[in-house]
C-alpha cells in the first residue's frame, strides 16, 4: 500500500511517499480502506518528535480516518465488510489502509461524506469533551474561543453554541471571523486590530468570560488571564503560537481562576467511557445537522507535506483533509 513515511524527526518537507506492507490484522482490529484522513496540528508535532508520544521511526502519521471496513479480527463484532466508518488511531492514518482497534471505530451516520467524517472525530472530540467534561461549560455562560477559525477552534464555537453558551470568537482577520460567525459565534474579536481583554470586558458588561478555550497560548493566553471573570475557567488545549505561557499564580489566587490542562488523546485509555459518551453525543449532533464539519481544503495523499505546512503557516480555516482513492 502507499503511505506517507516519517523516517527522521523534522519538518513536513522531510516526509516521503512510500510503498509499505499491509498492516497485520490484530485480534480486535478492524481493517479499513482509507478514503480520507484528517490533518491535525498534532501531526506537525509528532513528526518533529515533540508530541506526547513518540512512535518508533520510521512511522506513518495520521490520527483519524474515514473509509470502508475490509475485514475484522476474530474478536470483533458489530462491523461487517463494506460498512462506512470513522476511526481514531495512535498514528498511521496517512495511508491506503489502517488497522484500528474496534473500540475506536465508529459507524458513520447516513448522509455524511467521507471527507467531512475524516475531519470530525479529533477536532470535535477535543472541543466537546474539553468544554463539557473538563471545563463544565453550562448553558447561559459566556465562552471565549481563541483561534476560532482553526481546526479545533471552529468546533469549539459549534460545541459551545450547542451547550447553550454565548460564544465570543477571536481570530486574526475579518475573513476568519466570518467563518466563525457562520458556525454560531455571536460576538467577534479581531486580535490583529483589537485588544482582547478590553473587548471581552465590553461584551460581558465588565465581568469577563466564564470559560476561555485556548489552543493558541503565548500572548493570547496572557490576555485570557486578564479577560477571565472571577471564578472562571481557562481550558489549555494547545500552543499553536509556538510559545508555552508561564502562568503567574498570583493572578489565579486573586481572581479565584482555574486553569485546566487538557489533552484529548489519553482519554482513550484513561477514561474510555467518558470518550465513548462524548463521541456518541457528537454523532447524534452530526446526524441531526446540529454541527457542520467545515473542510476548507483537501489534498491528495501524496501532498501530505503541503497540507501540514498549510497548518503551520495558519493558511487554513476549519479542517484540512487528505483524500485517498475516491472518498
Amino acid at each position: 500500500m502507499r503511505a506517507i513515511v516519517c523516517r527522521n524527526w523534522g519538518a513536513p518537507s522531510e516526509l516521503v511517499l512510500d510503498d509499505l506492507p499491509l498492516p497485520p490484522l490484530s485480534n480486535d482490529g478492524v481493517r479499513i480502506a482509507v478514503r480520507a484522513a484528517g490533518v491535525n496540528f498534532a501531526d506537525t508535532l509528532i513528526i518533529k518528535g515533540n508530541y506526547q508520544v513518540k512512535p518508533p521511526l520510521p512511522f506513518t502519521p495520521g490520527f483519524e480516518v474515514a473509509g470502508e471496513v475490509l475485514e475484522c479480527g476474530p474478536a470483533v463484532s458489530g462491523f461487517l465488510p463494506g460498512d462506512r466508518v470513522l476511526a481514531v488511531i495512535s498514528h498511521g492514518g496517512f495511508a491506503e489502509q489502517v488497522v484500528a482497534p474496534a473500540a475506536h471505530v465508529y459507524p458513520l451516520p447516513a448522509g455524511v461524506d467521507m471527507v467531512a467524517a475524516a475531519g470530525f472525530i479529533v477536532a470535535y472530540g477535543t472541543s466537546h469533551l474539553g468544554l463539557k467534561h473538563r471545563a463544565g461549560l453550562r448553558a447561559g455562560e459566556r465562552l471565549v474561543v481563541h483561534g476560532a477559525a482553526g481546526g479545533v477552534g471552529l468546533t469549539a464555537v459549534e460545541v459551545g453554541r450547542n451547550l447553550g453558551a454565548t460564544v465570543i470568537a477571536t481570530a486574526g482577520g475579518a475573513d476568519k471571523l466570518a467563518v466563525a460567525a457562520e458556525h454560531g459565534a455571536e460576538h467577534l474579536i479581531d486580535y490583529k486590530i483589537e485588544d482582547i481583554r478590553e473587548r471581552v470586558k465590553e461584551l460581558t458588561d465588565g465581568r469577563g468570560a466564564d470559560v476561555i478555550y485556548d489552543p493558541v497560548g503565548g500572548s493570547v493566553f496572557d490576555a485570557s488571564l486578564r479577560a477571565i471573570a472571577p471564578g472562571g475557567r481557562i481550558l489549555v488545549v494547545g500552543f499553536a503560537s509556538g510559545t508555552v505561557p508561564q502562568i503567574p499564580a498570583n493572578i489565579l489566587l486573586v481572581k479565584n481562576v482555574t486553569v485546566i490542562g487538557y489533552s484529548w488523546g489519553p482519554f482513550r485509555t484513561l477514561a474510555p467511557e467518558v470518550m465513548d459518551a462524548s463521541v456518541a453525543e457528537l454523532l447524534e449532533w452530526l446526524a441531526a445537522g446540529r454541527i457542520r464539519p467545515h473542510v476548507s481544503r483537501t489534498y491528495p495523499l501524496e501532498a501530505a507535506a503541503e497540507a501540514l505546512q498549510a497548518l503551520l503557516d495558519r493558511r487554513a480555516t476549519g479542517k484540512v483533509v487528505l483524500t485517498v482513492g475516491q472518498p
